[in-house]
Order: C-alpha cells, then structure tokens, then sequence
C-alpha cells in the first residue's frame, strides 16, 4: 500500500490544512494520509481530520516509544545533561507502518504535481529526495570532524545527503537488528561527525550509514528539467495556483523558514508578508474561502522586526482617533 506521511500537532495546524488541501488538488482525496503526532496537542487536527476520511492520526505507542528511545542515544545532544527529545524524528515511524512505500512532506509544504515519478523511483532505489541540501554539508554533518571524511568519502557527501522535509522510502529498512548495529556506531564515536541538532543530520546518517541507495533527482533529472523547491527560490512563476521553475513545474513547496508563528499570525489577520503568501492561503482556506483573512494593518515582512512599543503605542491612537 502507497500513502503519504507527515508530522503535525495542533502549533503547525495552519500550515498541515494548507498541505492536505494540496494533497487533495494534486493527488487526490482518496489517497491515505498519516500524521505522526508530534507530541499530545492535537485535538484541532484531531476534529479537522474528522471530516478527512482519507487521513488519520498514527497511534502505535510501541513504534514512537522506539523511536524516542533510538533518538535519546542517536543524536549528539543527547550527550548534555540537560537534553529532551522532541517529537520531529517521530517521523522515522513510518519505517515501521502503516504503508508499504510512502512520501513523507512536513507540514509546512506544498503539493504542486503528481508524486507518481518519485513512487516509481523506489523500485530502484531506497530513498528519493529533490532538493539541494547538498549545497550546504555543514547543516547536516560536522564538517570539522576529521572522523566525517573516514565514515564517509566526499563523492558521498556530494550526492546523498538531503533535506529531511521531502522523501520517499520504504517500510521496513530499519529493523531492530538495523538500529542496533547504526547506535553501536554512534556509540564507537560516530557521533560526532552529525550536526548537533534535529532529525535531519539522525535520518541522513541512517540512510547514508546503512548503504542503503539514495537517489536525488535534483542529480538524476535532465539539467533542463530540474527544479528549486524552497520558498527562498524568489523567481518561480504562478499559472493557475501552480509555480513552474522556467517553465518547469514544481514537485512541492516548501516554506523553509517561515516559522508556524508566522503562519498563525497570517492567518489571525495580521499582515506580514512572506514569499508565496497568496498561495499559502489559497490552498489553506481552499475549502472555507469565506474564512480567509482580511488584511486590515499595512504591510510588514516575514523577516523584519515587530513593532516597538511606541509604533504600537501610536497605532492604537492613530486607531481610536479614526
């Protein structure tokens, strides 16, 4: 069985409407859909689900309390006294169930086409990504470990890491025995060679560590065909609520770096701007329009600083004087 994965609690419920609406566009509303909660606060996405039969929340407590416990010894921080694990490697659950190949998306992204090239890919391979996290190592491992370059070569690096927001793999990769052997590595040292936070540097390192084969189409495409998928991409062009990469269509949209505050704020009405704002909202109110937000305040960006007290000061005074 074929479905698609993501990870949300009632902090990102703005942005995982915005992605199961897209779903629904591009890849219909029948397809099965999984959330990994990211920890207990999910009674909005619990009752927005309710009226998704197609989606449902993942429940095994056995296979997140696997993966807590893998995340509690894998992750270099785990080695302060003062770390906790938070809930985005409960990603990782879907190695265990409920599909048998799967694309995973985290909740502040965008479906823009059929997924039917990367499902094809995984008769290939273990892993498809699209992205260019290749362009920046030092997100992922610890370029300034010598060890790095002795547990993997350069061609390696190079090619295989990825951004942990989009992929596809396959039930069952990591078994028991799996995850034995890779934390016997972390353990003996190998630690150190991983960027020291988050998920991202944890599921690179599986993947990459294991052997198991990983194809970037960003790579394996035809160069004419390739294209970006970030928000940070300021050049794609919209046709019917659809951005193509000189004249190229999308896979997805992710909004990196737009944090859920920002979207929540959005969506209160409060007018900051931020790449790709009008097609957020479209696809977040694509089934309640006449909820979308009204935008009353001027303009402010995403990545500027918030009014100071004495702005805020004069705006209520500008407001009640009329």
């Amino acid at each position: 069985m074929k479905g698609i994965c993501t990870l949300g609690n009632d902090y990102v419920f703005d942005q995982l409407v915005a992605l199961l609406n897209s779903i629904d566009v591009f890849l219909g509303s029948e397809i099965p859909v999984c959330i990994y909660p990211f920890d207990e606060k999910i009674q909005r996405i619990t009752e927005e689900i309710a009226k998704r039969p197609n989606v449902f929340i993942y429940d095994n407590q056995q296979s997140i309390q696997r993966w807590d416990q893998f995340m509690l010894e894998a992750s270099p921080a785990s080695m302060t006294r003062k770390y906790r694990i938070y809930g985005g490697h409960r990603r990782f659950c879907a190695f265990d169930e409920p599909f048998d190949e799967f694309v995973y998306l985290d909740a502040d992204t965008l479906v823009m086409d059929s997924l039917d090239l990367v499902f094809q890919k995984l008769a290939e391979y273990d892993c498809i990504v699209y992205d260019f996290q290749f362009k920046q190592l030092d997100k992922v491992y610890n370029i300034g470990s010598p060890k790095l370059f002795e547990v993997f070569d350069q061609k390696r690096l190079d090619t295989e890491i990825f951004c942990s927001g989009f992929y596809a793999s396959k039930k069952g990769l990591f078994d028991e025995n799996s995850i034995a052997k890779l934390l016997s590595y972390l353990r003996a040292g190998e630690r150190e060679i991983l960027y020291p936070t988050g998920d991202q540097p944890v599921i690179n390192y599986m993947f990459m560590r294991s052997g198991l084969k990983i194809c970037n189409l960003a790579h394996h495409l035809p160069s004419q065909e390739v294209t970006g998928c970030t928000v940070t991409s300021k050049h794609f062009e919209e046709k019917e609520k659809i951005l193509y990469d000189k004249g190229n269509r999308l896979t997805y949209l992710h909004y990196i770096g737009i944090t859920p505050k920002i979207s929540q704020a959005v969506c209160a009405g409060e007018n900051i701007e931020f790449p790709y704002r009008d097609l957020f909202l479209y696809y977040r109110y694509l089934h309640e329009p006449d909820k979308r937000p009204f935008f009353k305040n001027p303009p402010r960006s995403y990545n500027a600083s918030p009014p100071g007290l004495l702005t805020k000061a004069l705006q209520k005074l500008k407001l009640f004087r009329g």
